[in-house]
């Protein structure tokens, strides 16, 4: 019951980042909570059936792999985003008015 309440908090702190960030580092960070959030509550349902079911830690591993290369794209289209603004649709630098 504690996890689901955490899982729940977590939730609503991932959520509320979410949608009141405007920092796209901080959009990735509050959706990384949100996704770890839901792990824990598939996790926290999982154990509490009578014969342990290994789909809900399979799913909660895949998951988190899926997750981890999500976030790695997101940071990686972060740091060009700067560098991209700069250069034209060649790939020049653009010149400054």
């Amino acid at each position: 019951m504690m996890y689901m309440v955490l899982a729940g908090a977590l939730f609503g702190i991932g959520l509320s980042g979410l949608f009141s960030a405007r920092h796209p580092l901080r959009k990735v960070l509050s959706l990384n909570v949100l996704s770890a959030s839901v792990f824990l509550l598939l996790v926290a349902v999982a154990r509490q059936s009578e014969p342990l079911d290994a789909v809900p830690h399979a799913i909660v591993l895949t998951g988190i792999v899926v997750t981890v290369s999500t976030t790695a794209v997101a940071l990686a289209l972060l740091v060009r985003l700067p560098i991209r603004g700069r250069q034209d649709a060649a790939g020049r630098p653009k010149e400054r008015p």
